[in-house]
């Protein structure tokens, strides 16, 4: 009797935090469900980003907080796949190096994401402070968020606002929110991850372009699952568990950062959404703006297209990408790049 090929086993690589681990396992049950025959094992490891969460984030020189040594795993063959939130992929501190944060490592790509979270930001208040809005916050009050992006929306629609550092994973920058001492009244975080670890109870207010003029994150909300180009077996398999509107938002997000300065301290906002046309068919609807630091100039754009292919999301995002351009981000993002030499920017998202 012949002995039976042993099982093909699937190495998941993944951050040791909470959400991640849960993020992971999100993945990990919807393939199980659908490719059963597989065994698969989480590998799990603490990263540059994982390790130091007093560093400000322009200070470390590292390509990628988050990513860079999963890949190198990956690459090396220890792990199959990779699963982060997609906005971690994007977000790499500023330094001297030319790397592009929207670009992965030459092996590697990104496969299908799952169906997206709520991708909106979202206000959460200090404990037994009445404020439920942003536009109740006072005068003078600490907002805390680590973004270039949210500090520059902040400065725009509400300059009379301060805004103060916050790193570390979602309990802990509670935990700082909410200490006796805190400096803060309040932080803006991504609704997903409150979403996803059961804090929806923490949320005061989500946060959009209509109710707070606050635009969120490329990627937010949405996961990144980074295979080797090569595994055609993986991308058969993340084909099926995929989903398709999800995948070419995403898509067309990316896109119009890479076509923004390569991503580099773009202190980019977007909304999207799908909408019917009056012919019945669905259009990506995608709200962008690019806010100088300091909130004093702005770019924003709002257009629809027909994306029904990765192709044509890419080619989406490029034309919302010159349309910012010729709105005035090009010199927005030009005045940036001269000056983050001499202030170190940071381009977390």
């Amino acid at each position: 009797m012949a002995t039976p090929a042993p099982q093909k086993t699937i190495t998941i690589g993944t951050r040791k935090s909470k959400l991640a681990l849960l993020q992971t396992h999100m993945v990990l049950d919807a393939l199980k469900n659908a490719f059963p025959q597989y065994e698969y094992k989480v590998f799990s490891k603490e990263t540059a980003g994982d390790l130091n969460t007093t560093i400000a984030l322009r200070d470390f020189t590292t390509k990628n907080l988050w990513t860079e040594e999963l890949e190198e795993l990956m690459i090396g063959g220890q792990v199959d796949v990779i699963v982060h939130s997609l906005k971690e992929m994007l977000t790499t501190p500023f330094s001297n190096l030319s790397d592009v944060p929207t670009t992965l490592p030459s092996s590697c790509k990104l496969g299908p994401s799952m169906p997206r979270e709520d991708s909106r930001d979202v206000l959460v208040v200090k404990q037994g402070l009445p404020y439920k809005s942003l536009s109740e916050i006072p005068a003078g009050s600490v907002v805390g968020t680590s973004s270039i992006r949210r500090t520059a929306q902040l400065a725009r629609k509400y300059p009379h606002l301060k805004v103060q550092d916050v790193r570390g994973n979602i309990g802990t920058r509670l935990s700082k929110l909410d200490a006796e001492d805190s400096p803060y009244t309040c932080v803006i975080l991504a609704a997903a991850g409150l979403l996803r670890l059961d804090l929806a109870d923490r949320i005061t207010q989500y946060l959009d372009s209509k109710n707070s003029g606050m635009l969120y994150a490329v990627g937010q909300g949405a996961l990144g699952i980074e295979i080797r180009k090569e595994d055609t077996v993986l991308q058969d398999m993340l084909d099926k568990i995929g989903h398709q509107e999800t995948t070419f938002s995403v898509l067309a997000e990316r896109s119009l950062l890479r076509t923004l300065e390569g991503g580099c301290s773009a202190p980019l906002g977007v909304e999207t959404e799908w909408v019917q046309n009056a012919q019945g068919s669905k259009q990506l609807r995608m709200r962008s703006v690019v806010v100088s630091v300091d909130g004093k100039e702005c770019a924003q754009v709002e257009l629809e297209g027909d994306v029904n292919s990765a192709e044509s999301a890419e080619a989406f995002g490029i034309t919302v990408a010159k349309a910012l351009v010729a709105d005035g981000a090009g010199d927005i993002l030009e005045a940036i790049q001269q000056n983050k030499t001499k202030e170190g920017v940071s381009t977390a998202v």
